[in-house]
């Protein structure tokens, strides 16, 4: 076992919370549960809950699951908590709007794939799965009542994203100042140590301790980070922007997508969704500010992470591809997407819901757009419309992704 002090530097990496004076709290009382821990011979309790606002995760969800993982590898018992009741009441923490109310439906259809995307990086055997519908929707609103009373309506107002729709007299709905209870109740229910998230949701995670209080509890640790910059360096990574990179995504494409970020992002990547030690980070650093070329750092960014997902030897077969078809402009050996066509003469565009099925691209207007740009060809030419294929026919979206045209029918060439 590492020494307190190696663990809490591990834990914390990469930590933010948005004022030093919490952040030197948390990180003093984490020292002490583990310190306690020790002495006494037991694990800490450690989780953190995800909302199932969509059926995949991305990188930006891998900063707190790999934590856990850390927890988890220092002896620790970690939940990886499925918020399947409070995706129904929507976060406001990270919005300067409210968010939709999510379908029940459609949250217990995204829930059935979040553990499974998570076991890429969590020890399946070590990992409890929860789901707070379990016991929120068993609440009474005595209960609700009993956990409003820990509050006040000005500690909402004080976060900026409430207060800002406050003063332009945007609506606020209850069901929102409601969401803090929710979450902060999840640690009461799993009688938590320690809790991870995003330091937008400072607040909620600090709403736990306090109704740990309130139930007689001692309260949780809380360890907050910011949220992952999505590909196109402007906006979160988010599915529904299109700028994230998925956890199941294949490893050429993971691979290729790390390459084509912004270099203003390959620090920001390395210190939040790796382990290279902080002492070759900041030799990474110096290359950058010395104005080295940032290729090769990307090389290594995308291997990291793909070595982390997949493999070393697919992070290896991932970066050969890139070579081949990026920066040599060649056709892959492998390709393992097939489009069975009927005929010989086909239009392309009737074939766009097999290929947003076959994940090539994320829906039918984003590849009529790729068609309108010329981003789509066929053995090397750029096509719309009426097209001929043979059997082997490549086609190619952008500079990534290919598919071979089988042709099924008797007209086959």
């Amino acid at each position: 076992m590492e020494p307190i002090e190696k663990q809490v530097s591990v834990l914390m990496r990469g930590s933010e919370f948005g004022d030093d004076q919490i952040k030197e709290m948390m990180t003093r009382e984490l020292r002490q549960k583990l310190v306690e821990a020790k002495e006494a011979g037991r694990r800490l309790r450690v989780y953190c809950g995800y909302d199932v606002t969509a059926p995949d995760i991305h990188l930006g969800h891998t900063i707190t699951i790999r934590k856990l993982r850390q927890f988890q590898d220092y002896g620790h018992d970690v939940t990886f908590l499925i918020g399947t009741f409070t995706t129904l009441i929507g976060d406001p923490s990270d919005r300067d709007e409210a968010r939709s109310m999510a379908l029940v439906e459609q949250v217990k259809k995204n829930a059935q794939t979040y553990a499974e995307q998570a076991f890429r990086i969590l020890d399946r055997n070590k990992t409890a799965v929860r789901y707070n519908y379990d016991w929120l929707s068993k609440l009474t609103f005595t209960d609700i009542i009993s956990m409003a009373s820990c509050f006040t309506v000005q500690q909402f107002l004080t976060r900026d994203r409430l207060r800002n729709r406050y003063e332009k007299n945007d609506p606020i709905w209850l069901r929102e100042l409601l969401y803090p209870l929710a979450q902060g109740y999840d640690a009461v229910a799993l009688q938590t140590d320690v809790q991870l998230g995003a330091t937008e949701q400072l607040f909620n995670l600090m709403a736990g301790r306090r109704l740990q209080e309130a139930f007689g509890q001692k309260p949780q640790v809380c360890i907050t980070f910011p949220v992952l910059v999505g590909t196109d360096g402007v906006k979160r990574m988010s599915k529904s922007t299109g700028n994230y990179i998925g956890v199941s995504e294949p490893p050429e494409q993971i691979y290729g997508k790390i390459m084509s970020i912004p270099d203003a992002l390959i620090m920001h990547y390395f210190e939040l969704l790796t382990d290279v030690p902080q002492e070759e980070l900041a030799e990474f650093k110096k290359q950058i500010e010395s104005g080295a070329n940032p290729m090769d750092l990307k090389k290594r960014l995308a291997r990291e992470l793909v070595t982390g997902l997949y493999s070393d030897a697919d992070a290896s077969a991932a970066g050969e591809h890139f070579a081949k078809t990026v920066q040599k402009k060649e056709i892959p050996d492998n390709i393992n997407i097939v489009i069975e066509v009927p005929t010989a003469n086909i239009r392309i565009e009737t074939y766009a819901p097999t290929i947003v099925q076959k994940g090539m691209v994320k829906s039918r207007s984003e590849f009529s757009r790729l068609v309108r740009q010329g981003a789509v060809s066929v053995d090397g030419e750029k096509t719309s419309g009426n097209v001929t294929v043979k059997n082997g026919s490549i086609l190619k979206i952008g500079k990534r992704i290919f598919a071979k045209f089988v042709i099924t029918g008797t007209q086959q060439q």
